[in-house]
């Protein structure tokens, strides 16, 4: 192989390992985080405050072992309540004849799922009929609450898609410029968003502004990570916001599986992470009427985004202090120039 061959070999080597590491990073984290979901301290309750009920639930906590954490509620009232908020995944109400399951599918359509073929069997081996009341059903558009996930990939990929062009297509401008670009891209990826989440599939089909502002919260602190990244990362970026906003975000957001059908890296990130923020957050805003874990998740995107606006500045006195370097580097030939010049007259004055 020739020098003239190998040089434009090993260029385009080195820029395919960015496909190859997007490759290996996303068939780990999705079929690390999705392919064999499986209960692990599921929250249930069974209802009642006799010896039976007691009985019932110590029976099941049993033969789970570690796959749910049962408790007793004193009656369906308070069974109901702790579901609406967001305090269990179901609850079971004994009965000879009718037994009932109560759940949320707004909460998590997989976990009400898994909870319903506990307790079916539970009621089968009775040689009953079970009746499940769905106490928090999701929109029309949205039967299995799975369209506020499909809503955070569209806006992870509207924000993180921007960067590179801003990057690239932008580098003339000061990263105040770009900064201010970025603002501006992640408010109209919000507001396509919300658009074809609301008024053309109906996903969202109430409390639209409420989730338009989360939306842009998140977009915002993405494309600010992004921009601020470049600056240091260059043709990396791309392959770390995947990592960042793909690989370890949409694994972790609760959008599919909740953590308590995942590995508990998952879990962990869920408790922190900006897509775990905005799927929880739009949850608690279109079913939960606002109400716990709210306030936490809008905190979580807002850092996120004062950790983009953190590493914009980084990022511009990065490249401010790398123009200086350059200045002074090009002015030394001119200078060495001027004083070899200054030499050859006092010479010549000499003679």
């Amino acid at each position: 192989m020739t020098a003239s061959t190998r040089h434009p070999l090993t260029h385009l080597v080195s820029h395919l390992l960015t496909p190859l590491l997007m490759c290996l990073g996303m068939a780990l984290a999705y079929q690390g985080a999705f392919h064999q979901p499986a209960p692990h301290h599921l929250k249930v309750a069974v209802v009642g405050s006799s010896p039976q009920s007691q009985a019932l639930a110590a029976g099941i906590q049993q033969k789970a072992g570690s796959a749910l954490d049962i408790s007793t509620v004193p009656d369906r009232a308070a069974g109901a309540h702790q579901i609406e908020q967001r305090q269990l995944v179901g609850a079971f109400v004994p009965d000879p004849r009718n037994p009932e399951l109560l759940v949320a599918t707004a909460n998590s359509d997989s976990s009400k799922t898994a909870v319903q073929e506990v307790f079916t069997q539970v009621a089968d081996a009775q040689g009953v009929p079970m009746k499940t009341t769905d106490l928090v059903p999701t929109s029309s558009g949205d039967p299995t609450g799975q369209g506020i996930f499909f809503l955070l990939v569209a806006l992870s990929v509207g924000a993180y898609g921007s960067v590179a062009v801003i990057g690239a297509a932008g580098a003339a401008l000061s990263m105040r410029g770009r900064a201010l670009v970025g603002l501006a891209v992640s408010l109209a990826v919000s507001v396509i968003g919300i658009v074809v989440a609301g008024p053309v599939y109906h996903i969202v089909d109430h409390h639209q502004v409420a989730v338009w502002a989360l939306a842009w919260l998140y977009s915002a602190g993405i494309v600010m990570i992004g921009t601020g990244l470049h600056s240091f990362l260059k043709r990396w970026t791309t392959l770390t916001l995947m990592v960042l906003f793909v690989m370890l975000n949409f694994t972790s957001s609760g959008g599919v599986f909740q953590p308590a059908l995942q590995p508990g890296l998952f879990g962990w990130l869920h408790r922190f992470y900006d897509g775990a923020g905005f799927v929880e957050g739009t949850r608690s805003i279109l079913y939960f009427d606002g109400g716990v874990g709210l306030g936490g998740r809008v905190l979580s995107l807002a850092l996120w985004l004062v950790a983009g606006l953190a590493l914009v500045a980084a990022g511009g006195w990065y490249e401010r202090r790398a123009r200086l370097a350059a200045q002074r580097a090009a002015a030394r030939p001119a200078l060495a120039v001027v004083d070899g010049a200054e030499e050859e007259m006092e010479e010549a004055v000499g003679v």
